[in-house]
């Protein structure tokens, strides 16, 4: 198989996170192609970076040695992908698909067996960190794929992550990021009942956050999303509740396939649901914390 070459890349999902990661790879320097769903927002990006070029479908990803994809679930992945007008009908082979988005492990895998029929390598290398994060270019990035082909595509990835950790075989990044991101749901619940149990004795919100903080408790939650997303009610940091379950999902089926019964596994997905459910549509993953107010009868909002 051909050694990695990193000249005209693509860029398929212009979303939260998709947008600021492939302004790092226009102020790399890369020749770039991009494309999203939403026309309007690929035509914003093409005006703020006049080196990129919009593209009309996917043949016109014919020539790109890498194609990224960042987006929000495997079916859309696959649509993109394996679809009768699809990637894999215009890419050639010795090309590369990274998939940056969080998808269900074992279908990165299928995906990869696929495209290799073509003579495509695939890399998955979902992101963590946020959206203030992927603006700064400073994401923690989990590769799973041939150790060859992520060496290849390293000095991509270096170029909006500041820590390229590599897990294992193809899949492996995306069953790291669900677990990731169920240890990071978790965070998110436990430091609201905390929080709400303390209110309700009279603790200010604000002061036993400085608490947990300065002590054992402290975690990403608590250290930077409650007093910028939660206390300040605006509940905005960039991640949609509704993709946080799925990544829980995603991280409780892999659990299953192992033959594992998570105990607080299930009860954090069962909470997640419940409280997506219960929740408008489209809200921030932080809004969760609305729901477990509504709950528990006490809000860390005013005094």
């Amino acid at each position: 198989m051909s050694e990695v070459t990193l000249g005209t890349v693509g860029h398929i999902g212009l979303g939260a996170m998709g947008r600021p990661i492939a302004r790092n790879f226009v102020r790399g320097g890369r020749s770039l192609i991009v494309r999203d769903a939403d026309p309007a927002a690929q035509q914003r990006f093409v005006d703020e970076h006049p080196t990129a070029v919009g593209a009309g479908g996917t043949e016109d990803f014919a020539d790109c040695d890498v194609v990224v994809l960042m987006l929000p679930t495997s079916d859309i992945v696959d649509s993109v992908v394996l679809s009768e007008d699809g990637l894999l009908q215009h890419l050639r082979p010795g090309s590369v698909i990274v998939d940056m988005g969080s998808s269900v492990p074992t279908r990165t895998q299928r995906l990869a067996e696929v495209a290799a029929e073509k003579g495509v390598r695939v890399v998955d290398a979902p992101v963590s960190g946020g959206v203030a994060r992927a603006e700064q270019g400073t994401l923690a990035v989990m590769a799973g794929g041939d150790a060859a082909v992520v060496d290849g595509v390293t000095p991509l990835l270096q170029e909006t992550g500041s820590e390229i950790i590599r897990v294992g075989p193809v899949g492996s990044g995306h069953a790291a990021k669900a677990l990731n991101n169920l240890l990071a749901a978790n965070n998110v619940l436990v430091a609201a009942e905390a929080l709400l149990v303390g209110k309700k004795f009279g603790i200010d919100p604000a002061t036993l956050l400085s608490v947990f903080n300065a002590g054992s408790g402290r975690n990403r939650a608590t250290e930077t999303k409650y007093e910028k997303f939660v206390l300040s009610r605006t509940f905005d940091s960039g991640f949609a509740a509704a993709l946080m379950r799925k990544d829980v999902g995603i991280a409780l089926d892999l659990a299953h396939d192992q033959g594992i019964s998570p105990v607080l596994g299930e009860a954090i997905g069962q909470v997640w649901n419940a409280a997506v459910e219960a929740l408008e549509p489209g809200v921030d993953q932080m809004a969760v914390v609305r729901h477990l107010e509504q709950v528990y009868g006490v809000s860390l909002g005013g005094q």
